[in-house]
């Protein structure tokens, strides 16, 4: 596990500036590990220390929520406060985010299990095709016949492996999976329909089907899986991440932030969320399909713009379940120009690497990267303040000609200079009704 400066120092080649923000969450990370070294009694005591970020829309507040989780491979959703209503009322209501967390730590186990057995499923694959092309000799077959037999799989194993085999057809028999319970229903309904489905006879139905080899491989890994992976292990360690180690990012929380004296204090999909909310924040159990699961160490970050609310509006229980404030900075010129540079995968490169498919060797001139930032920040103080997101709306008004033209350009290096920029974007900042529309 890295040291929170070690945590801060990846980040920063993902997102710019916000330094304020990237310490507090490294240190809630960190604090993570600290807390599974503790012994078992004082571990339970331990509780996360939730994050309010506070900021505009696009200056880094999710980026930074996941690029955390993907680094250290955590189970990790984002949602939206404005998505749920009060319980009783038609919707979503806010224990699914925990049934969607149990699912999203479900299949990031799965997947490393995969990984770590793809040896076993690709050879389960192997013997099940090359018996079908193959068939096994009958019991009490003579060890001459035997010797034959073991010959010739062995060079059939080989075609097989080096693809000679792939555009022969056989027939497999392949498990027909035709409904997936949704992993945000309750847990008690989904019981019900995969009752249902047992009922009905259409769980697990055999199909006979006749394939290429190269696709019967495809059709196969989902049966291999089952075979050679230990679910019952993957939900428990599931279960156990996304109680330890599971981040639920709540997104537009001032969205149900209510002003008193306001009118809409009653609306389901506010106060009562809010209400809803603050169990599962404080530590409550909630049934999943893969089990039951604790919310008392996940870590909630929960984000929002608060431009016409503030956070004490929020109701007060909920405020003391966040007690790590952090607001994030608005992006200037300067921070545009670094967004648009430093990062591993800056859009820029983005962009260069999908025009150099069409064989256009696209650049990008130190002052033209210059006149983007500087466009782009202008049209955020005069429109709406949309922090980088303005960065590709600005890139695909610089560069539509250039994509929509790219076969022309084939073979040629194009420069995306100061002088490209001006003349596609002066106009529009300039009328403001047009960049409100256009930019």
């Amino acid at each position: 596990m890295m040291t929170p400066k070690q945590i801060v120092e990846v980040l920063d080649d993902y997102v710019i500036g916000q330094k304020e923000a990237k310490k507090i969450i490294a240190v809630a990370l960190r604090n993570r590990y600290r807390r599974m070294r503790l012994s078992d009694e004082l571990r339970d005591e331990v509780i996360p220390k939730n994050i309010l970020m506070i900021g505009s829309t696009g200056v880094g507040k999710t980026e930074i929520a996941r690029r955390l989780s993907k680094m250290f491979g955590l189970p990790f959703i984002k949602v939206e406060a404005s998505k749920y209503t009060e319980v009783g009322f038609v919707g979503r209501d806010v224990e699914s985010m925990v049934r969607d967390l149990a699912a999203a730590a479900v299949n990031l186990v799965k997947n490393e299990e995969l990984e770590k057995s793809r040896e076993k499923i690709n050879e389960y694959i192997e013997k099940k095709i090359i018996e079908k092309v193959l068939p096994p000799l009958p019991k009490g077959a003579s060890e001459d016949k035997l010797n034959d037999y073991q010959k010739s799989y062995e060079k059939m194993v080989t075609k097989f492996r080096n693809g000679d085999l792939d555009d022969l057809v056989i027939e497999i028999e392949i498990n027909e999976n035709s409904f997936e319970a949704n992993s945000s229903v309750p847990p008690e309904m989904a019981n019900m329909q995969e009752s249902f489905i047992k009922v009905i006879g259409i769980a697990n139905k055999k199909s006979k089907k006749e394939l290429k080899i190269k696709d019967a491989k495809n059709a196969l890994k989902s049966e291999a899986s089952e075979k050679v992976l230990n679910l019952d292990a993957i939900k428990s360690e599931a279960i156990r991440r996304a109680e330890n180690e599971g981040i639920i990012f709540i997104d537009e929380i001032d969205k149900v932030a209510v002003a008193s004296g306001s009118s809409n204090r009653q609306d389901p999909s506010k106060e009562g969320v809010q209400r809803d909310l603050l169990p599962i924040v404080e530590g409550s159990s909630v049934n999943t399909k893969f089990g039951n699961i604790n919310t008392d160490h996940i870590l909630f970050i929960a984000a929002g713009a608060f431009h016409i609310s503030k956070p004490s509006d929020l109701i007060p229980e909920l405020q003391g379940r966040f007690p790590l404030r952090v607001e994030l900075d608005s992006l200037d010129e300067n921070a545009l120009f670094e967004i648009l540079t430093k990062p591993k995968n800056s859009l820029l490169k983005q962009y260069s690497a999908l025009l150099e498919t069409e064989g256009v060797n696209l650049e990008f001139s130190q002052d033209g990267i210059k006149a983007i930032a500087k466009y782009s920040a202008k049209t955020n103080e005069k429109v709406e303040d949309i922090g980088a997101r303005r960065l590709h709306t600005v890139l695909e008004r610089v560069l539509e000609d250039i994509s929509y033209s790219a076969d022309e350009f084939s073979g040629q290096t194009v420069v995306v200079d100061d002088n490209l920029v001006s003349k596609k974007l002066n106009e529009i900042v300039k009328d403001e009704d047009l960049a409100k529309y256009i930019l």
